[in-house]
């Protein structure tokens, strides 16, 4: 790379509160953030504050940070509001859940705009620009509009819906349009690749190749590509390593006074399927009591967006459903479910996996879910099974878990007691092979194969002649 890697996301690599500034954990920062640091480049982010200087501050580590300051009515408008009432729930096929707005949305266009304004200042003809998530859409259309021949590269987290879907959105042609400022997108599958050039074509009436994976518009040519994120599995290996894996399992099963152990870790989002996991053991310990008393579950729950109605009422449900369950089951020694609700460390996960004989990663809908893979890593050479959605975007690649329906409550049952009776050998075999697959894709192996694609396309937005832009048939 030879310019300076400028990265934008709606939050980077730290959080200001009060008068202090700490440091943000999360993959996206633990994997760009060698890159920006190697190039001396510049991040750009809100700060999760209100207002803010906007102001240079360095990290110490080598490179520059440059907050986005936001105003309550643009937080509200633009984060509360169109990315996470619009924006998530569409994405994840949960229209039911989109409260359309037009002032939100007039608010969302104006903070995209602010935020590409920055990066387009801290931007040099040589430099590359990335992108990052559902939050910032529109960003590269602004960028290029300014910077004509800026390299400019976007990834999208989630994921990326069916026409049908996508087309119910007022303002599909504008994000549509807003990613095509890109010479490169990427998304965690091969499905959400499909999905956005069938929107492409459909909704702009764009020229797409899924076959060579590009869409052409307005005279330029966009790659897109499937390039599906890891997890830091040197650190998650060096937390398996620091703990006695057997030790910890045995020790805490003794505490809850169990044999068999599940575990859940997930955000308290709609899209996880926390109530659906609830239903389906709620009905294994009613049809199957052979498991009452030999089988306890946990389930992890991170708060999250507590300020958006649809998560209060989901908080309710899930708090209802394991006093439900619980006051059904208990015997006063034994305690079915346990529900922690609060943020976790990586280190303290890397515990609660290492006990855990069954890990039940089921969400409604996925972009990709790390937690499956921080399980199969976390694991070591200890015996466990993962319980996988089949649309989460991971199980394109983790194909030897035990795939399921989250909507089958049959299903659901069915596959957590094939996962508790599996025999270890087998165990083992699909652990070993899923484990190989996590640490040959992991988040070094993401960003140098996302940016390698940057590479063999010129490492620039590449102009068509007007001849080439014009008058051909459909290639889609």
């Amino acid at each position: 790379m030879p310019g300076k890697l400028v990265v934008v996301s709606n939050r980077g690599p730290y959080v200001i509160r009060g008068r202090n500034k700490e440091r943000a954990v999360g993959g996206l920062v633990t994997a760009v953030e060698p890159v920006v640091r190697a190039t001396k480049g510049t991040w750009v982010a809100w700060g999760g504050r209100e207002g803010g200087s906007g102001e240079f501050s360095g990290d110490g580590a080598g490179y520059s940070w440059r907050e986005v300051p936001l105003s309550r009515e643009e937080i509200h408008g633009y984060y509360y509001g169109f990315a996470n009432r619009v924006l998530w729930p569409l994405c994840h096929c949960l229209v039911e859940k989109c409260e359309f707005s037009r002032a939100q949305w007039r608010v969302f266009v104006e903070v995209n705009r602010k935020f590409a304004h920055i990066a387009a200042g801290e931007s040099a003809e040589a430099d590359l620009v990335w992108v990052h998530d559902y939050h910032l859409p529109l960003v590269p259309a602004v960028i290029r509009r300014q910077l004509k021949n800026q390299k400019i590269a976007f990834f999208w987290h989630i994921p990326f819906p069916p026409r049908d879907v996508f087309a119910i959105l007022p303002w599909a042609r504008e994000i549509l349009a807003g990613l095509l400022g890109s010479h490169l997108i990427g998304f965690h599958a091969s499905d959400y690749v499909e999905n956005f050039c069938q929107c492409a074509r459909d909704l702009l009436g764009a020229r797409v190749d899924p076959v060579q994976g590009w869409v052409e518009y307005q005279g330029r040519r966009t790659w897109v590509r499937a390039v599906p994120i890891g997890i830091d599995v040197e650190t998650f290996e060096t937390h398996q390593r620091g703990v006695e894996v057997a030790g910890v399992s045995r020790r805490l099963r003794e505490m809850l006074g169990v044999e068999k152990l599940a575990l859940s870790v997930d955000r308290l989002d709609y899209s996880k399927g926390i109530p659906e996991r609830l239903a389906a053991l709620e009905l294994l310990w009613e049809r199957h009591p052979e498991y009452r008393g030999r089988l306890s579950f946990i389930q992890i729950a991170v708060p999250t967006r507590t300020e958006v109605e649809a998560y209060r009422l989901l908080k309710r449900q899930v708090e209802e459903a394991v006093g439900r369950i619980n006051g059904r089951f208990s015997d006063g020694k034994w305690l079915p479910v346990y529900y922690l609700y609060r943020g976790f460390s990586q280190a303290e996960l890397a515990l609660y996996y290492a006990a855990a004989d069954v890990a039940l990663v089921t969400p409604l809908r996925d972009g990709l879910n790390l937690v499956a893979k921080e399980y199969l890593i976390a694991r070591g050479r200890q015996p466990g099974v993962l319980v996988l959605s089949k649309f989460a975007g991971a199980a394109a690649e983790l194909r030897e878990a035990l795939l399921v329906n989250p909507y089958d409550v049959e299903d659901m049952v069915a596959k957590i007691r094939l996962a508790l009776e599996m025999p270890g050998p087998e165990q083992l075999m699909r652990l070993h092979l899923l484990q190989q697959r996590v640490r040959r894709r992991d988040l070094r192996w993401w960003v140098s194969s996302f940016l390698a694609h940057l590479e063999t396309r010129d490492a620039a937005h590449h102009t068509l002649p007007r001849s080439a832009a014009a008058g051909r048939e459909q290639a889609y």
